[in-house]
């Protein structure tokens, strides 16, 4: 007992060294090195990790592991997120439209098979389905196998939840992949990490698009205003029948040439 009481006795001339101490151990934890593993590694400001922060911005993933300490650097961060997540917006908007285009041949395709089968929202929901399964596969399943792999404190649990936290952009941050100091070619790795993200968020792009696409599954109709308030605009009609996030143009189509024609008889008599 008396060993016990005495030992902050005996180091009672040391406050200020342990404050010193600990004020260090912070001071690396905020700048994401360990104060516990004496190792040799990559540093964490080179060009994959820089290149992998930039993207959780503009992407709007944003783990929050590593944030800017100084003035000038949050400042940037602010006008670099203003600029670089609507041109994000616009890039996987683009990616989006084409991708649209083999997956409405596929829709077509399915008609022509099944339609004199199935009515037509039971053969876009298998549409939707198909599409969904994809993305499953290819961008949680078959990512999380390869995350467990390589990442060696993840179990093929935390590597699923990991690519779903990061394709929905909740972004918590718990789990970032590259960060392990025995991790081989950290920088190549959290590269190759930013594109699997934007890839895996231009498909989720894809899923909702494809989603809202079929009326009965857009939960937004429920608030809009009743069908007969709406059927003398035939502007509101339309976004009734096409409400959604929609992350594609859409482009009217114009009337034939007989309209014009009819129009002309009409105002000319001739």
């Amino acid at each position: 007992m008396q060993t016990i009481f005495s030992f902050p006795i005996l180091f009672c001339g040391a406050d200020e060294a342990l404050e010193s101490f600990i004020v260090e151990i912070v001071r690396a934890h905020e700048n994401r090195v360990s104060p516990v593993k004496n190792v040799t590694s990559d540093p964490n400001w080179s060009f994959g990790h820089s290149f992998f922060f930039s993207s959780t911005i503009i992407t709007t993933i944003g783990y929050g592991n590593i944030t800017p300490l100084s003035t000038g650097g949050k400042i940037f961060c602010i006008v670099y997120g203003l600029i670089g997540i609507p041109l994000t917006l616009i890039l996987l908007s683009a990616f989006v439209e084409r991708l649209l285009i083999p997956v409405t041949y596929m829709l077509q395709f399915l008609n022509s098979r099944l339609g004199h089968l199935y009515q037509a929202f039971n053969i876009r929901v298998l549409h939707l389905f198909i599409v969904g399964l994809l993305v499953v596969v290819f961008f949680f399943l078959v990512p999380a196998a390869i995350f467990s792999s390589l990442e060696p404190e993840w179990d093929y649990v935390d590597s699923l939840y990991y690519c779903f936290i990061s394709l929905t952009t909740i972004g918590l941050g718990d789990f970032t992949p590259g960060d392990s100091y025995e991790q081989p070619y950290r920088p190549l790795y959290k590269v190759a990490v930013v594109g699997y993200l934007l890839v895996g968020l231009t498909s989720m792009m894809l899923l909702l698009n494809v989603l809202y696409d079929i009326p009965q599954l857009n939960v937004g109709v429920f608030f809009l205003l009743k069908s007969d308030e709406l059927t003398n605009d035939p502007e509101k009609v339309r976004l009734h029948h096409g409400l959604g996030p929609k992350y594609t143009q859409q482009i009217d189509e114009a009337p034939p040439p007989q309209f014009y024609r009819a129009e002309k008889i009409k105002k000319t008599g001739l």
